[in-house]
């Protein structure tokens, strides 16, 4: 994305605020975010809060994307504006980065400030917007904080590129929607007793009160199951999660080693995506999610926060599943969460079925 025009068409397409409001309380919330990161630099200093720099590509990014919102929303033309700010009468596009100087540093900043003092500035000039007459008719509004953004973003030292850059890739992981085709498989390549079967079915039983175990084409597999805490919460069937994993996903090191089809024929694949590392990430993720889940295991709900998927992106990274979007977790994590509920109304005696071809999760 080289251009203003582009990433507002971008900021278009991924629309899915239900008005003007609430992208103005986003606005806020993000400035926000960027005056907590940087007092938590000041109070621990860079060599603690290692995230500082990401941290505030990313919100200034989200900040920016708000602002965008606003202007279209409003039906202001914020490239006019920015191309007042910068006198160019000339360029019908305005660049981001790519070959030429990044926008932000195209910018000629104001007198210097301190980074608390741009912040405080740049929340005094979001707060016109509280005001709906600033939005609607006067562009004097936006220019003023596009500039104050600008001078924010030179003092703290950050690339308008690079906040562009991460916005884009975050925003479409949550919100372009998902093409089967385009998802990533991660063992196509290889034979099928190194694949996650491509459609599975797993008998749960109960063996006894409270101990669960699992089937696979006649054969139990892995130890028997109970919940191992005090306070029942019916765990023991949280291999529904890796089981949603494998088929949404097609991403399970559990899984693998448990029916034994672990990669051995690329050694690193073996060793790093297989391994034990990867396996104790993906169950400590679905402990992670079912902590949060409680006490309803997501009933009702058709959506995760933003926020949750953001750190299921940043517990995976590394790993090959980080290659897929965070919208295709959100599917993963609820749909694991609602085969897990039948599983758990009937107390484990049912039939989890998974079909990879179509990336679905269904119990019967």
């Amino acid at each position: 994305m080289k251009t203003l025009n582009q990433y507002l068409e971008f900021v278009v397409k991924t629309d899915k605020l239900p008005d003007v409001d609430a992208a103005v309380q986003g606005l806020f919330g993000e400035i926000g975010s960027i005056m907590s990161a940087s007092k938590k630099i000041k109070r621990e200093g860079k060599d603690v809060f290692t995230g500082f720099k990401d941290t505030l590509v990313e919100e200034f990014g989200d900040a920016f994307w708000y602002l965008c919102y606003i202007a279209f929303k409003s039906n202001v033309d914020l490239i006019s504006i920015y191309k007042n700010i910068q006198k160019d009468s000339v360029s019908s596009e305005v660049l981001i980065g790519g070959d030429s100087t990044p926008l932000a540093l195209a910018y000629t900043p104001g007198p210097s400030l301190t980074q608390k003092d741009s912040l405080v500035k740049l929340g005094q000039q979001a707060s016109h917007f509280l005001t709906p007459e600033n939005i609607t008719n006067s562009n004097e509004t936006f220019s003023h904080f596009l500039k104050t953004y600008f001078d924010a973003l030179h003092i703290f030292d950050v690339s308008f590129e690079d906040v562009i850059r991460k916005n884009v890739k975050k925003v479409s992981s949550r919100f372009i929607p998902l093409d089967i085709s385009e998802l990533p498989d991660f063992d196509a390549e290889y034979e099928e007793f190194e694949q996650l079967p491509r459609e599975f079915e797993i008998e749960f039983m109960e063996r006894a009160k409270g101990v669960t175990a699992m089937r696979w084409n006649g054969v139990f597999i892995g130890d028997p199951l109970t919940d191992s805490i005090a306070d029942n919460d019916d765990y023991r069937y949280h291999d529904v999660f890796h089981f949603a994993y494998a088929a949404i996903l097609h991403w399970s090191p559990t899984i693998r080693s448990l029916i034994k089809h672990k990669r051995k024929s690329n050694s690193e694949k073996d060793r790093t995506e297989d391994g034990g590392r990867a396996r104790v990430v993906e169950e400590g993720l679905s402990a992670w999610i079912f902590s949060i889940a409680k006490p309803d295991m997501f009933e009702g709900r058709d959506s995760l926060t933003f926020g949750m998927l953001k750190n299921i992106g940043q517990m995976v990274a590394g790993f090959e599943v980080e290659k897929c979007p965070l919208s295709l977790w959100e599917e993963a994590v609820l749909k694991g969460y609602e085969v897990f509920r039948q599983v758990r109304r009937q107390e484990g005696k049912c039939t989890i079925v998974g079909d990879r071809k179509k990336r679905t999760l269904t119990w019967k």
